[in-house]
Formats: structure tokens, C-alpha cells, sequence
């Protein structure tokens, strides 16, 4: 957190939260939504500049519900959520980097969902990859210690992971891949995706 929002918020501690006005898409772009994108359910406008971005992605946790925010000051700005708290982009040199800047270096677990989403669980943090790096990451699905043809994969996802062990290799070593549904992932990972003052 950076010392003038801890400051603030020292200063000020009971300033009313802020719901629905902040958005993380599926490939890790801030999103300002405002009373129209949110009364028409649109994404809102992309965030660009690059200070505003990154003292977002400095200030940016969850409370203990798993509702994540960004402290913005003294106020608390909730975050919706489109796929996760987390997008996580390839990286030649680093492997896989999150939409924050910071690299994902101790990945535990990675999971493929129903709708073939790459998801990864690590450094307490979890991610989903960018749709646009999924074809990165395909000739390093393994299955059963060799690498997995389409029709394998396809087959594998339509009969919920019960074909075969599937791997990831990373540059930490193979990871194990598990299936996982698309309606599960926020339950099973503790994160809200759209935080609203009633919850």
C-alpha cells in the first residue's frame, strides 16, 4: 500500500465504501464503469493511463469475505470481477506474469474449466490466464506425461477431466492440471465477483 493511502486512510477512516464503479476484465484491464455502463451491464471504459493503472495495481487486496478492492485513499473502490481476481499473461523470460506486474513464480495447482479456461493458483493468488496466451500454453498440456493431442484435450474436458492426468509444464517443473467447473470457481476459491454493500 502506498504511504499516502495508508496515511488517509489513518486520517480518515470512515469514508462510505464504493461499489460497481471498477472493473477487472478477462484480460486484465481496468474498466471504469459509470452510472450508464452500469445501468446497461457494459464493460465501461478501458483505463490507460499508466499512473492511474499502477497506483490501482500498488493499492489493489481483498477484505476477508473475498471481495476485492483497491484503496483508493481513504475510500475503499470494490472491483468487479469478470473471470477472477487475477489475470495472468505468458512471459518468455518469467513464465507467467499477472496483470499487476508481479510474477507468478510458486505455482501450486492449475485448473482447466468447462469452458477450457487456463487458470493457475499461486503465490496465494489466483489467476486466469488471457484467452489471447491460451495457444502459448497448449503444447505444454501433457497427457500422461506426453503431449496431448486436440481430440485428447476435447475429450478430456467433455468427460470432466476423468480421461486421463493432465500436466502443465512451467518453468518451476509440471504442475498437475485438474478439471473444474465455471459456476465453481469463485466458491471454490473464496472471491466475490461482483461485491455490492449487501454482502
Amino acid at each position: 500500500m502506498d504511504t499516502v493511502v495508508a496515511q488517509a486512510l489513518a486520517k480518515w477512516p470512515n469514508v462510505p465504501h464504493c461499489y460497481g464503479w471498477l472493473a477487472l476484465d478477462a484480460r486484465g484491464n481496468w474498466r471504469m464503469r459509470n452510472e450508464a455502463a452500469q445501468a446497461q451491464h457494459l464493460p465501461g471504459d478501458k483505463i490507460v493511463h499508466p499512473a492511474l493503472i499502477g497506483f490501482i495495481q500498488r493499492n489493489y487486496t481483498c477484505d476477508a469475505q473475498g471481495r476485492y478492492y483497491f484503496q483508493n485513499g481513504p475510500q475503499r473502490v470494490y472491483v468487479d470481477l469478470e473471470i477472477a481476481p487475477y489475470i495472468a499473461h505468458t512471459n518468455p523470460a518469467q513464465g507467467f506474469i499477472l496483470h499487476t506486474g508481479l510474477p507468478l513464480e510458486h505455482i501450486s495447482a492449475a485448473y482447466l474449466s468447462t469452458m477450457g479456461r487456463l487458470f493457475l493458483l499461486g503465490d496465494d493468488k489466483f489467476a486466469a490466464l488471457d484467452d489471447r496466451d491460451m495457444a502459448l500454453c497448449l503444447p505444454h498440456i501433457q497427457l500422461e506425461n506426453r503431449p496431448i493431442k486436440d481430440e485428447e484435450l476435447l475429450g478430456w474436458l467433455a468427460h470432466e477431466g476423468k480421461t486421463g492426468a493432465l500436466s502443465l509444464q512451467t518453468k518451476s517443473g509440471n504442475i498437475s492440471l485438474h478439471y473444474i467447473k465455471d459456476d465453481e470457481l469463485s466458491i471454490r476459491f473464496r472471491f466475490i465477483r461482483q461485491p455490492r454493500a449487501a454482502d
